[in-house]
């Protein structure tokens, strides 16, 4: 099985392609750009390296929040795009999903962290539980200092928010605390395409219709509009 996955939910930009439950080719960049301006080279250069063309895949993968409104949005309607192009499934992976799934097997509890802005980070805690990764805790909008005031027992923290508040993580939850080096805190689409397999495989995939941003917490444009 051949699927090109994307990752778009923050400041990076990740695409990726594998065969047959392998990685085949994985290109991820920073710029302080939209990511529309350079998504679509990054798929061309990722299936030129890969050895194979958008008419072979066999299914398309995508973040779906959270993460930044707009680059969400960009992910998503590419994916969609191709998909109603080719005529193939698609499988929406929760963000947060994505970078726990980063940290391994391990036994300690997950925290991945995306910055929210405004002094918040988008959290959720996973586990994994005979090789399978567990959602635990739900994704919220939450200040970290409450994060961290539900954390009991030895945790991995991973993503911006866990680079952006480290000190203030340590101060809480002191040796409880652990964190993966800094290299690993962007999400890569690799860990998006190979969480969406198994769903490919059961044929368990979504609707393109329904394949929305999952954004947690209302866009600054959406709370002026409610006022």
């Amino acid at each position: 099985m051949k699927i090109l996955a994307l990752d778009t939910a923050t400041n990076s930009c990740s695409v990726a392609a594998t065969d047959d439950g392998a990685l085949s080719a994985e290109l991820t960049i920073r710029k302080n750009q939209t990511h529309s301006k350079h998504l679509m080279e990054l798929v061309h250069s990722v299936l030129e390296i890969a050895g194979f063309g958008v008419a072979d895949l066999d299914g398309l993968a995508v973040t779906i929040g959270p993460g930044s409104f707009t680059g969400l949005r960009i992910g998503i309607s590419t994916i969609k795009g191709l998909a109603h192009a080719l005529g193939k499934p698609v499988v929406g992976v929760s963000t947060l999903k994505a970078l726990a799934w980063q940290c391994g097997q391990t036994s300690h509890l997950i925290c991945p962290l995306l910055d929210a802005r405004k002094g918040e980070v988008y959290a959720a805690t996973y586990r994994f539980n005979a090789g399978q990764l567990v959602q635990k805790t739900s994704a919220r909008a939450m200040i970290p200092e409450a994060v961290v005031e539900d954390i009991k027992s030895p945790c991995v923290f991973i993503g911006t928010g866990a680079r952006l508040y480290r000190q203030s993580i340590v101060a809480a939850a002191g040796s409880l605390a652990h964190f993966v080096p800094a290299g690993q805190n962007g999400v890569r689409a690799s860990s998006v395409a190979f969480l969406s397999m198994p769903r490919f495989e059961a044929n368990d995939t979504d609707e393109i219709a329904d394949l929305v941003p999952h954004y947690i917490r209302q866009s600054d444009a959406e709370l002026n509009f409610g006022r």
